[in-house]
C-alpha cells in the first residue's frame, strides 16, 4: 500500500473545497454521476476508434446505491476506469482534469459529449462526506484494479485491489449530519433533477431482477429532430418535466449547429393567475446535464416567465455570472433564442390568426412584459400585438386606426431594417417620419368594463370604438408605447375626454347652471362647465386629463398624490332634465345638482360609504314623491 499528499496548489484549500465548492451541497450527485457518464463516454470512443473492445451485451450504465447501515452511497459506472497512475494524476493533482486531458490526446477523433472535469467534480463528494473511497479496474486488461481512500485532510492511501469489473466506484461515507443522503428517495429526488436527461441510464437501488427501471431519459424530446415530434410527445414531455397537467398553448422547438449548439423547447403555459406574471422555469443544460434554472445572463427575464428546456454544450461552465454576462457567445445565444420566439409567434399570428386570439389571453402579458424588458423583441413583435374593441373583435392598432396597408408594409420594411441591422437606412426613415411632425393618433382605452359601461354605451351609441386594457401591465404598456412612438399614437381613457369625442353643437358656457352645480357640489378640485353632447340622455358625466390622472394613480400608489384631484364635471346642456333646471326653485336646484353629481361619480368610479349613503337617500326622497 502506497501512502502519499494531495498536491493542492494552496495550503488549507481542502476546508475551503469540502465547504464552498458549490453553493447548493446537494449537486454533489450531479458531479458525481457526470463524472461516470464521461467515463462511459471515453470508453466508447475508444472502441469505435478500436483501442478498446466492450463486452457483449454489456449495458453501459451509472448505478446508484445507498446502504444505511454502512452508512456510504455509492455510484458505479462501467466506463473507462483507471490505472494507479491515472488515480494519482486525476485523483490527487486537483489542477488536472480528466477530460481535458483525454480531449487534448484525442482530439482528432472528436471529444462531443464529454463535460466535465474530473479531478475537481471529484471533491465535492466531500461536501457530505467523512471521507471516500475510490474502486477502479481500467479497460487496460494489463492494469491491476486499484482503491483509493482519502478523507479529505491532504493525505491519501492507494493500493491495488481484487476487483474484476472494468470501471469505477465512488463510495461516499456519508458524515453524520447528511443523514439526508442515506435516503433511496431523496437520491432518487435529486437524481431526477439533476440527472434527467443524462445518456446513458441510470438505475437507484439496481436489483438486476429485470425490473429496474432507470430514473433518467437518454434521448429527451428537444434532442430529436422537430420534424419527428408529434404534439402528443410534446405534450408528454410538458407535463412529465414540469408536473404540469394543464396542457401548454404552443411552444418553439430550438436547433441549432451552427455557429452555436443549441437545441431546447420553450412552452408557453396556460395563464393561471392573470393578476400578476407567474414565473416559469427554464432548465438549463449541458450536454444533458442539469446545469441550472433561470439564468438570466442566458436566457432572456422576460423569457423565465415560460417553461422550457434549453441545452447548450458552448455554453462556458464553472465561471462567474459577470463572465457569462460579458462572454460574447453568450449573447449570440441570447438573441437567437429571443429571435425564435419572436418568430413563432409571428408566424402563429399571419398563419394561424384565429389560434392567435384564441390564446391572446394567456399570451397578452408575457408579450408586452417582453415588449418593454427587450427592444430587439417588441421590434419584431410589435405589429401583432391585438388589442380588444368594444365589439369583442381583436384587432392591431393599425387595424383599429383604419391605416392602409401600405403604410403598415413600410413600417415593416423598417423595422425589417433594423432588426437585419441596417440601423442606419432605419433611423434615416424614422428621422423621415419624426420631421413630418404629425399629430398622433388619438386611440381611446377602457380599463374597467363594468365601472365604465356607461361611456362604453355613450361611445357605442355615437359610433365610436375603444380598446380594452384589462390586465395589470395595461397602464405600463400604453404608456411604454407613447414612448417608443410618440408621433404615432396617443392613449385616452374613455372617461378623460368623453365630452370631447361626444361634443355636439358649440353653444355658449351656461354660467347660471355651471354656477348652480358648483353652489350645490362645493367640492375641492372639482371643476364644473356645461357643454352640449351629442347624448340628450346623460345629465352630466366626469371626465379627468389622462396624463393628470395617470401621475395622480401612480402618486398614490405611495400615497403621494390624490387621485381625486383634476375630476371635470361636465354638465349636458342638452338634456331635459339641465335645460330646465333654472325653473326649479332653489332648493330642487339644490337636490337636483346633488343628485345628478352623484349619478356621473358612480358611472366614474365607487361610491364611497358617505357618497352612497347620499345617493340612497336622495333615490328615497324621489320614490317617496312619485308615491304621494
Amino acid at each position: 500500500m502506497k501512502q502519499g499528499n494531495i498536491q493542492i496548489s494552496s495550503e488549507n484549500m481542502m476546508p475551503i473545497i469540502k465547504k464552498w465548492l458549490y453553493s447548493d451541497k446537494d449537486i454533489f450527485l450531479r458531479e458525481i454521476v457526470a463524472n461516470g457518464i464521461d467515463a462511459i463516454t471515453k470508453f466508447k470512443k475508444l472502441v469505435t476508434m478500436g483501442e478498446a473492445e466492450e463486452t457483449e451485451g454489456e449495458e453501459y450504465c451509472i448505478k446508484i446505491s445507498v446502504d444505511k447501515d454502512a452508512r456510504t452511497l455509492t455510484v458505479a459506472d462501467n466506463g473507462i476506469g483507471m490505472t494507479e497512475d491515472e488515480v494519482e494524476k486525476y485523483i490527487t493533482q486537483i489542477a488536472f482534469s480528466g477530460a481535458s486531458d483525454f480531449l487534448a490526446k484525442y482530439e482528432k477523433a472528436g471529444g462531443d459529449g464529454i463535460i466535465g472535469h474530473f479531478g475537481l467534480g471529484f471533491y465535492s463528494a466531500y461536501m457530505v462526506s467523512d471521507y471516500v473511497e475510490i474502486i477502479t479496474k481500467s479497460f487496460r486488461a494489463d492494469a491491476p484494479a486499484v482503491k483509493w481512500k482519502s478523507d479529505g485532510n491532504a493525505t491519501y492511501e492507494i493500493d491495488n485491489c481484487e476487483e474484476t469489473q472494468r470501471g469505477t466506484k465512488i463510495i461516499m461515507h456519508i458524515s453524520k449530519d447528511e443523514d439526508e443522503f442515506l435516503s433511496e428517495g431523496r437520491i432518487r429526488e435529486l437524481v431526477r433533477k439533476y440527472c434527467s436527461f443524462m445518456p446513458y441510464n441510470i438505475y437507484v437501488g439496481f436489483k438486476g431482477d429485470g425490473k429496474d427501471k432507470p430514473l433518467n431519459t437518454v434521448l429527451p424530446l428537444y434532442a430529436k429532430v422537430p420534424k419527428d415530434c408529434t404534439d402528443e410527445e410534446y405534450k408528454q414531455f410538458y407535463t412529465s418535466t414540469f408536473m404540469d397537467y394543464e396542457p401548454p398553448i404552443f411552444w418553439v422547438h430550438l436547433d441549432m449547429d451552427y455557429p452555436f449548439r443549441l437545441k431546447g423547447i420553450l412552452y408557453f403555459p396556460k395563464v393561471k393567475n392573470k393578476v400578476e406574471l407567474e414565473r416559469g422555469k427554464v432548465k438549463l443544460y449541458c450536454n444533458q446535464v442539469f446545469i441550472a434554472d433561470n439564468i438570466k445572463e442566458v436566457i432572456p427575464e422576460f423569457l423565465m416567465l415560460l417553461n422550457g428546456v434549453i441545452d447548450c454544450p458552448d455554453i462556458p461552465l464553472n465561471v462567474s455570472r459577470s463572465f457569462l454576462q460579458n462572454d460574447r457567445q453568450v449573447q449570440r445565444i441570447t438573441k437567437y433564442i429571443t429571435k425564435k420566439v419572436a418568430d413563432k409567434l409571428v408566424s402563429l399570428f399571419k398563419n394561424e390568426r384565429e389560434k392567435f386570439e384564441e390564446c391572446w389571453s394567456d399570451l397578452s402579458n408575457f408579450i408586452k412584459f417582453g415588449c418593454i424588458k427587450d427592444a430587439e423583441f417588441y421590434d419584431k413583435v410589435k405589429d401583432i400585438i391585438i388589442w380588444r374593441d368594444l365589439d369583442g373583435k381583436y384587432k392591431t392598432l393599425s387595424e383599429f386606426l383604419g391605416k392602409d396597408k401600405a403604410e403598415n408594409e413600410g413600417e415593416g420594411n423598417a423595422t425589417e431594417d433594423a432588426v437585419n441591422g441596417n440601423e442606419e437606412k432605419a433611423q434615416d426613415e424614422n428621422s423621415e417620419k419624426t420631421s413630418e411632425s404629425k399629430q398622433p393618433d388619438t386611440i381611446y382605452y377602457v380599463s374597467d368594463i363594468k365601472q365604465q359601461a356607461n361611456y362604453v354605451r355613450m361611445f357605442k351609441d355615437a359610433g365610436l370604438n375603444a380598446i380594452t386594457c384589462d390586465t395589470f401591465i395595461d397602464p405600463h404598456f400604453i404608456s411604454f408605447i407613447e414612448y417608443k412612438s410618440p408621433d404615432k399614437y396617443k392613449f385616452v381613457r374613455i372617461d378623460a375626454d368623453i365630452a370631447g369625442a361626444l361634443k355636439g353643437e358649440d353653444v355658449a358656457e351656461d354660467s347660471v347652471i355651471a354656477e348652480i352645480f358648483k353652489n350645490a357640489v362645493p367640492q375641492e378640485g372639482l371643476t364644473v362647465k356645461t357643454q352640449q353632447l351629442k347624448n340628450a340622455d346623460i345629465p352630466a358625466i366626469i371626465n379627468v386629463d389622462e396624463y393628470q390622472r395617470r401621475f395622480a394613480d401612480m402618486g398614490s400608489m405611495y400615497g403621494m398624490s390624490d387621485n381625486e384631484a383634476g375630476k371635470v364635471l361636465v354638465v349636458n346642456t342638452a338634456n331635459p332634465v339641465i335645460s330646465r333646471l333654472k325653473e326649479q326653485s332653489e332648493e330642487k336646484q339644490k337636490f337636483i345638482a346633488e343628485y345628478v353629481y352623484l349619478l356621473a361619480l358612480s358611472s366614474f368610479r365607487k361610491l364611497t360609504q358617505e357618497e352612497s349613503d347620499k345617493f340612497m337617500s336622495a333615490n328615497l326622497k324621489l320614490l317617496g314623491n312619485y308615491t304621494d
